[in-house]
C-alpha cells in the first residue's frame, strides 16, 4: 500500500497565506506611491526652478531696464541744467560788465560835482549862502557816492556768484560724468545673456562693494545737485535783475527819487483807503452778527424758560406718584421714564446754561471789538485826511518827469531789461 510523504518544516495556515500576500500587494503599491510622489516632486521641483530662474531673469532684466531709464533721465536733467547753468554764467558776466560800465562812468559826474562845489567856495561876503544850488550839489554828490558803493557792491556780488554758479556746475558736470559711466556698465550687463562669452564665475560676487549708497542716498545726491543748481541760478537771477535795477536807478538821481515818493505817498493812500473800506466792511459785519447773537440770547433765554417749565411739571408728576397707597407704589415704566425726563432736562438745561454764558461772552467779545474797530476808523479815517493833504500839496511841488520802468515777463512775472550805450558812454536800460 502507497504512503504519503510528508514535508517536514513549519505549517502555515491558509489566512496567514493570505495575509502574507495582501502584504506584499500592499508594500508593493506603497513603494509605487511612493516613487510616484518622489517624481512628481522631481518634476515640479524641475518646472518651478526653471520658472523661478526665468522669472528672476525677468525681473532684473525689467529693473536694469527700469535704472537704466532712471539713470538716463537724471542725465538728461543734469544736461539740461549744465546748460542752464552756462547759459546763466554768460548773462551774469555780461551784466558784471554793464555794472563796472556803469561804475567807471560815474567818476566823470562826481568830478565835475565837486569841483562845482569848490568853485562856489570863492564866493564872498553875503553871496556864501547854503542855497538851494549848494544843496543840490551836496545832495547830488551824496548820490553818486552812494550809487559807486552800490554798482561796487553789486559787482563783488556778482563775482561771488559767478564763483558759486562755477562750483555749481562743477557738480553737475561730474555727477553727469558719473550717470554717463553707470550707464554704459548697466547696458552692458543688460545685453548679457547665457550665449554671451565674457560670462564666468567671479569670486564672492554678492558682496556690498566699498562706498555703495543706497538708492534714496544716490537719488538725493543728484537732487541736491540739481536744487543747488537751480538756487544758483534763481539767486544770479535775482542779482541779475537787481544790478540791472541799480543802474537803472542811479541813472535817474533826485527825480527818481521825487517819482519814487510820490509813488509811495500814493501807494501809502491806497493802503489806508483800502484799509478803512475793510474796516468798513468789518464794523457791518460785526454789527449784524452783534443783532443776530442777541437775538439767539433771546431764544436760549426763553428756550431754558420752557425747558423749566417741563422740569417742574416732572418733579410735580414724580412727587405726586410718591403718595401712592400701599401695592400701587411701585416703579412702573411711568417712574422710570419721568426719572429719565428729569434727567434728560437737567442735562439739556445745565447745557442750554453753559451755551448762554458762552454766547453772553462772545458778545461782549463782539462789543469790545466793535469799539476797537471804530476807534481804528476813526484813525484811518484822519490819517486818510492828512495824506491826501500832502498829496494835495506835493502836486504842486512835483515836476514831471521821465523815470525807469522795467518791462515785466507775463509769463513768468519777473522784470527784463535791455542794456543800451547813452552817447556819453553810460549804459541805459530800456
Amino acid at each position: 500500500m502507497a504512503t504519503l510523504s510528508v514535508k517536514l518544516g513549519q505549517r502555515f495556515t491558509v489566512p496567514e497565506w493570505r495575509t502574507n500576500s495582501h502584504l506584499i500587494s500592499a508594500d508593493a503599491e506603497h513603494q509605487r506611491s511612493a516613487s510616484h510622489q518622489v517624481r512628481q516632486a522631481g518634476r515640479t521641483l524641475r518646472n518651478e526652478a526653471d520658472n523661478q530662474t526665468k522669472w528672476d531673469e525677468h525681473d532684473n532684466q525689467t529693473r536694469l531696464a527700469e535704472r537704466i531709464s532712471s539713470v538716463n533721465r537724471w542725465r538728461e536733467i543734469l544736461d539740461k541744467r549744465l546748460a542752464d547753468v552756462d547759459a546763466e554764467i554768460d548773462a551774469l558776466a555780461k551784466v558784471k560788465e554793464a555794472a563796472e560800465c556803469a561804475l567807471q562812468a560815474k567818476n566823470v559826474p562826481l568830478e565835475v560835482s565837486i569841483e562845482c562845489l569848490t568853485l562856489r567856495e570863492s564866493r564872498r561876503a553875503i553871496d556864501v549862502v547854503r542855497d538851494p544850488v549848494e544843496e543840490e550839489l551836496h545832495k547830488e554828490v551824496k548820490v553818486i557816492e552812494k550809487a559807486k558803493r552800490q554798482l561796487q557792491r553789486r559787482v563783488s556780488e556778482a563775482f561771488e556768484q559767478l564763483c558759486r554758479l562755477q562750483e555749481a556746475r562743477q557738480q553737475l558736470s561730474c555727477d553727469h560724468r558719473c550717470k554717463v559711466e553707470a550707464l554704459e556698465l548697466d547696458r552692458g550687463c543688460l545685453s548679457l545673456s547665457v550665449s554671451s562669452p565674457n560670462i564666468s564665475f567671479k569670486v564672492n560676487p554678492t558682496r556690498v562693494p566699498d562706498g555703495s549708497t543706497v538708492l534714496d542716498e544716490w537719488e538725493q545726491n543728484s537732487r541736491s545737485n540739481k536744487e543747488h543748481a537751480e538756487a544758483e541760478m534763481k539767486a544770479s537771477t535775482e542779482l541779475r535783475e537787481a544790478t540791472v535795477l541799480t543802474i537803472a536807478q542811479t541813472n535817474n538821481e533826485l527825480e527818481a527819487q521825487r517819482v519814487a515818493t510820490k509813488f509811495a505817498l500814493r501807494k501809502r493812500i491806497r493802503d489806508l483807503e483800502s484799509a478803512y473800506n475793510e474796516l468798513k466792511w468789518q464794523e457791518q459785519n460785526t454789527l449784524g452778527e452783534i443783532a443776530e447773537m442777541e437775538e439767539d440770547i433771546r431764544r436760549l433765554e426763553e428756550n431754558i424758560q420752557r425747558k423749566t417749565k417741563d422740569l417742574k411739571v416732572a418733579h410735580t408728576r414724580l412727587e405726586t406718584r410718591t403718595y401712592r397707597p400701599q401695592m400701587d407704589l411701585c416703579r412702573d415704566q411711568v417712574q422710570y421714564g419721568l426719572t429719565d425726563e428729569v434727567h434728560q432736562l437737567e442735562g439739556t438745561i445745565r447745557a442750554l446754561k453753559q451755551k448762554l454764558t458762552e454766547s453772553q461772552n462772545a458778545l461782549d467779545a463782539l462789543y469790545r471789538q466793535l469799539h476797537r474797530i471804530q476807534m481804528d476808523i476813526g484813525y484811518k479815517a484822519n490819517s486818510l485826511e492828512l495824506d491826501n493833504k500832502c498829496m494835495d500839496n506835493w502836486r504842486k511841488l512835483m515836476v514831471p518827469a521821465e523815470t525807469f520802468v522795467p518791462e515785466v515777463d507775463t509769463f513768468k512775472g519777473t522784470a527784463t531789461h535791455a542794456l543800451s550805450p547813452l552817447k556819453n558812454g553810460q549804459l541805459e536800460l530800456a
